[in-house]
Formats: C-alpha cells, structure tokens, sequence
C-alpha cells in the first residue's frame, strides 16, 4: 500500500518564514538524497498530523505530489513541540527502487493470550521491542513484521533469529548475540504463591 498526499514547494527560509507557515497551520518540511537536490517543501498540519497517527506511515514507502510531480520517499524524522500537538518540521528521503532501505518496522504480537505460558504458566509477555531495524528494496518493505507467541512456554523467550521474516527482508541490529524480542516471565504474585507452596 502507498500513501499519498500533497506538498507545496517552499519559497521562504530561515526561522521567521517557518514560523508564518506554523501560524497559518502549515509545517516546513524538507525532501532530500537520491543524488538530487534538496527540495524544501510545505504540508497543510492537519492533514499531516492525521497521516502521522497511522503506523503504516512511518514504515511504508511514500508518495507525496510536489506540484504536479511525484517523489518516492520515506519519512525519516518529526520535530514535534514541546508540549503541544504540534508538527514543527519533518524530513523525507527520496527512495530509489533498485537500492536497499534501512528502516524501523513496527512488531506486531499475536497470540500472547493463547500461549501455554499465559494460559497455563500464569506468566506475562514482556515485549523487549515493539520494532525491527530491517534492510530491503523498497518494493519488499513490510508494514510491520508479525511476532507469533501462541507456542511460548513459562519462562521462554523470542530472539531476533526466530522471527519469521518476509522475503528479501533481512534484520539488522547492532551488537553481539541475538537479542530477545518478548520474553515469558513470572508475575510477582504467582512466584509468591509458587514460594509458598514449596514452603508448605
């Protein structure tokens, strides 16, 4: 699935013109990489506020219309305010389709309730991570990456390596070892009601 929707391009620079684009509810973006130049870009806010609450939008390839022309991009960082529900600048990067991507991927977990771990081991499921640093073309980007728990035991975890990955998508992830993804673990008032039984 693509997403699309509208840019304008941006005449003014600097902190003084971004600042009257934020006040006539407009925000200051920037489309940027691909060997091309940097082209400095407005978005109506609302309509990009709404965009920014779908997930898929911060894991998909994006197609914004730049006054008739069209850019393939990814979002690649939001400044929001302080504390208002505010947009203050966002970056796109133009994407080329025959070049591999590095993107965060949203993890999303099934099966948690059904597993032997929660229905009988009265543990409870840790999720370590809630996304996926992945490496693929831009054609193979998944929206999220699935993480099925309905086989975790009492005590188990899920690494990185067990993940089910679509095709032509490969992990990336710094560092030693496999690292955990979710993980079973005790309750605090089933380890207390396990201690007393073996007490008694």
């Amino acid at each position: 699935m693509t997403i699309e929707f509208n840019a304008t391009k941006r005449e003014g620079q600097g902190s003084s013109a971004s600042r009257r684009l934020r006040r006539a509810a407009q925000v200051p973006g920037i489309i940027y990489g691909a060997g091309k130049d940097a082209l400095p870009i407005t978005l109506d806010h609302n309509e990009l506020y709404h965009l920014l609450r779908k997930e898929a939008f911060h894991a998909s390839v994006l197609s914004i219309k730049v006054e008739g022309t069209k850019e393939t991009v990814v979002l690649r960082d939001t400044q929001w305010h302080a504390y208002k529900q505010q947009v203050l600048h966002i970056d796109f990067q133009r994407v080329d389709a025959a070049q591999k991507l590095h993107l965060k991927v949203p993890l999303h977990f099934v099966n948690g309730e059904t597993s032997p771990a929660v229905k009988t081991g009265g543990n409870i499921i840790a999720h370590v991570m809630t996304e996926l640093d992945v490496e693929c073309l831009p054609s193979s980007l998944p929206e999220f990456i699935e993480v099925d728990l309905g086989a975790l035991e009492a005590g188990q975890s899920i690494h990185i390596s067990q993940l089910k990955l679509p095709a032509g998508v490969e992990a990336v992830h710094h560092g030693e070892g496999d690292p955990v993804v979710a993980s079973a673990q005790t309750t605090r008032g089933a380890a207390a009601a396990e201690g007393e039984g073996e007490a008694a």
